[in-house]
């Protein structure tokens, strides 16, 4: 960790004149360390094969777990279904934790340091224990042979290492999106166009690096050599983190801003405090004076119309300070409008969770449902976890049409220069989330009529799953891509980080909501001798009814999504140029 401080130390080391340029430049915006010659598709590129390679370590765990849980482990279907959607989940809420450390207290390459150190111990604990202690006899794991039960010291250890891996990836994913958005400067028209198209190529650049773990190294872990897998993913995960720091000179640093929970708190006590005054109005509110606001490393908010009550904490009475002494008491307009801009995405952020709930049913059902369909390609037998290899070969198809083709063609009938705005994208990808959930139903129903008395295996080919697969790939290009733009674009400086693990923390909270979902629903339907919607044998269950519920739960939350985005109004910066573009985030969804 003092060798990671000192280079990085190192690294940030300019001269004052740099420093004074970059603040000249930049106006009040986080303060910038940087190189002369850093930042831009170089830097960024370094990222997104950081997060190619990271990725590729990360699936070749996660694709494959619930059949190393079932298979290894010995969990019965929902248990192991479960299990994957808990830890998915627990990935993508460390998220939060790598932001907060990140915009607050370590600077985002400190943080991406250091969170992929975890990842690379929990991928060289989890090669040791499956090796050692969990794959006996040599080889198990198959669909053939069964494995040894695993002593508690084993899975004690295995559970460890997974969620050294949950806590790697999920606290390095988030800050290493926002790091490599930082390469980009604003102030320059061709750079602010880039910093956009970055999180497209970002996520398409996750998906490249799964699509590996999905084809190879799903094989592989499928026919039982599972330690040979998580040691690929270890070999990349090492490749990555010194790609990673030997970047070090080229990139443009952004020192970290200060805790962002305590200036919300202050907001809310300071109004509380005032809650019986009416609230100025927006020209008498408190502000100071100058360029700079009072928040380190923030511009400052022009007051917005929303949460008026807020505004009561910027209100000056006799008896308040005349300066920021007491922020309890007094808070400035751009602190109130970092708190107002926290409640104001609450509401889309929570309309993205059940599609979250979609997005998760890969890693689980998905994979249970191919299991016991026809696998047979020639005499090749296809795991049933490459699968998604059509959803990955779907995001990066989708991925080139929509940038080449969409983007400008919406462009020139909306005359929006970015397509289709982040609240139009994503809502769109609810809809086509909700068809990807009608699909697996259709498929379910399928399978069942192909299902001979007798036979775990139903005759139904594994690649009538395809249409799934496929759907949901499309979906997350325009919800996930939407949702890492619009959170980063409309969260404050002091909180990009935050906005970023946003669109992670609603992929976590879906894996809970899924596994919520499996509980209650065989709760009511296992009663009595009735096996349940998702029982140990699927061929006596009716996996298809879960997959229309959770469609017809999507479709009641794109209906409140909607109000929700037609409400919301954009952040306004003191001298943002982009303002007017971001004002059509706000407008009716016409074209969903």
């Amino acid at each position: 960790m003092d060798s990671l401080n000192t280079s990085t130390e190192v690294a940030m080391k300019v001269s004052e004149e740099n420093i004074e340029s970059e603040k000249e430049l930049h106006g009040n915006k986080c303060s910038l360390i940087t190189w002369k010659s850093s930042g831009g598709w170089k830097a960024a590129s370094l990222c997104l094969a950081n997060q190619g390679l990271a990725t590729l370590a990360f699936f070749g765990v996660g694709v494959n777990l619930v059949l190393f849980l079932t298979r290894v482990l010995g969990q019965d279907n929902a248990n192991a279904a479960n299990s994957v959607s808990k830890w998915t989940g627990t990935v993508y809420l460390c998220s939060l934790i790598g932001a907060f450390l990140s915009d607050s207290y370590w600077g985002r390459f400190l943080t991406c340091a250091v969170f992929q150190l975890i990842f690379v111990l929990g991928l060289v604990l989890l090669s040791l224990s499956s090796g050692l202690l969990l794959i006996k006899p040599a080889g198990c794991g198959d669909e053939l042979n069964a494995c040894q039960v695993a002593s508690p010291m084993g899975v004690a250890i295995f559970y460890l290492a997974i969620y050294l891996v949950a806590f790697g990836y999920g606290g390095h994913q988030p800050t290493i999106a926002t790091f490599g958005a930082d390469q980009f400067d604003e102030s320059k028209p061709k750079q602010r166009s880039a910093k956009g198209a970055f999180f497209c190529y970002f996520y398409f650049s996750l998906n490249a690096g799964s699509l590996f773990s999905n084809t190879i190294l799903v094989y592989y872990e499928d026919s039982g050599q599972w330690t040979l897998g998580f040691l690929v993913s270890l070999g990349s995960a090492v490749i990555a983190l010194l790609s990673f720091l030997l970047g070090m000179p080229g990139y443009r640093y952004i020192k970290p801003c200060g805790n962002p929970i305590p200036r919300v708190a202050q907001v809310f006590v300071a109004a509380a405090r005032k809650w019986d005054v009416i609230p100025a109005v927006a020209d008498e509110l408190y502000e100071v004076e100058g360029t700079e606001s009072a928040i380190k490393g923030s511009r400052k908010i022009l007051h917005s119309n929303e949460f008026e009550f807020l505004d009561k904490a910027a209100t000056i009475l006799k008896d308040d300070p005349s300066g920021p002494e007491d922020p309890w008491r007094l808070c400035t307009v751009t602190q109130v409008e970092e708190a107002k801009c926290v409640l104001k995405m609450l509401p889309i952020w929570l309309c993205t969770i059940i599609y979250s709930v979609v997005f998760t049913q890969m890693a689980s059902l998905f994979v249970e449902q191919g299991a016991v369909m026809n696998s047979k390609f020639g005499k090749f037998h296809l795991p049933a976890a490459s699968m998604s290899a059509f959803d990955i070969c779907s995001v990066l198809i989708f991925t080139g049409i929509y940038r080449q083709i969409l983007v400008p063609l919406a462009g020139k009938l909306s005359g929006n220069p970015k397509g289709l705005t982040e609240l139009q994208r994503m809502g769109i990808g609810l809809v086509i989330g909700m068809l990807a959930m009608l699909a697996a139903g259709a498929t379910e129903i399928e399978r069942l009529k192909h299902v001979i008395p007798g036979q775990k295996i139903s005759t139904l080919s594994i690649f009538w799953q395809i249409p799934q697969y496929v759907l949901v790939g499309a979906s997350e290009v325009l919800m996930y891509v939407g949702q890492l733009e619009f959170f980063n674009g409309q969260a404050p400086d002091g909180i990009k980080s935050f906005g970023s693990s946003l669109c992670m923390a609603s992929i976590s909270l879906g894996n809970y909501v899924s596994s919520l979902l499996v509980n209650m629903v065989m709760g009511i339907t296992a009663r009595g001798n009735n096996p349940g919607w998702i029982p140990e044998d699927l061929n006596t269950g009716h996996m298809d009814r879960f997959y229309f519920l959770i469609a017809i739960l999507t479709g009641f939350d794109f209906v409140i999504y909607l109000f929700c985005a037609n409400w919301y109004k954009p952040i306004s910066l003191e001298g943002h140029e982009e303002f007017e573009l971001q004002k059509q985030d706000g407008q009716v969804l016409e074209s969903v």
